[in-house]
């Protein structure tokens, strides 16, 4: 997995990246003359943890090729985070229409990929602190980012149910407001064939 990086890591890339390419291993000592050893140590530990450097032995690391890189820095990584949760949750409006139309419906773009999940109130700041250790961008109430991004929806009460693995809520909910609205005319009618409701 690739993730975002700090700017001196991105530095620290490009030096090694004009330098190295990504053929030519290299050691921390390419950096003895520039930073400190504690960040240097950092330095490596962002650029690996991060998925830009790749290691290839005992003290020898190389760059990995910022094509793919970049091609995969707005990849979704959030339903598969969110089987991690420790705390209750329901994927609503929008996002629970396009799990419960088995994504008959989708509002995924590489552009803008938005998730809307319900979550109690009081634990709006520890999902704010899941969402940013995953560096995907999280607002409360409204927000919105380039790539996928969290809407978190705080209330005082949740209900949801499980549809592949994740937290949802329930069809009745989904199908409401797929009906009430013709752009989900669609996902709707999906829906009434899959489960037979109205």
């Amino acid at each position: 997995m690739y993730s975002e990086i700090p700017y001196f890591g991105m530095r620290a890339y490009a030096l090694f990246f004009s330098r190295f390419g990504t053929a030519r291993a290299f050691g921390q000592s390419e950096l003895d003359f520039i930073l400190s050893e504690p960040m240097k140590k950092k330095v490596f530990f962002v650029l690996l943890k991060a998925g830009w450097l790749e290691k290839r032995g005992r003290g020898s690391y190389a760059c990995r090729k910022p094509a793919d890189i970049f091609a995969h820095l707005l990849d979704f990584r959030v339903p598969d985070a969110m089987k991690q949760a420790r705390r209750p949750y329901a994927f609503s409006g929008l996002s629970a229409i396009e799990i419960w139309s088995d994504y008959a419906y989708t509002q995924r773009s590489m552009e803008r990929s938005p998730y809307f999940i319900r979550v109690l109130k009081k634990d709006v700041a520890y999902w704010k602190g899941f969402f940013a250790g995953r560096k995907v961008p999280c607002f409360a109430g409204r927000g919105t980012a380039i790539g996928e991004f969290v809407v978190l929806l705080p209330a005082g009460s949740i209900k949801a149910v499980q549809k592949g693995g994740l937290c949802v809520e329930p069809l009745e909910e989904a199908m409401a407001e797929a009906k009430g609205n013709e752009m989900h005319a669609y996902a709707y009618r999906y829906m009434e064939e899959r489960y037979g409701r109205n």
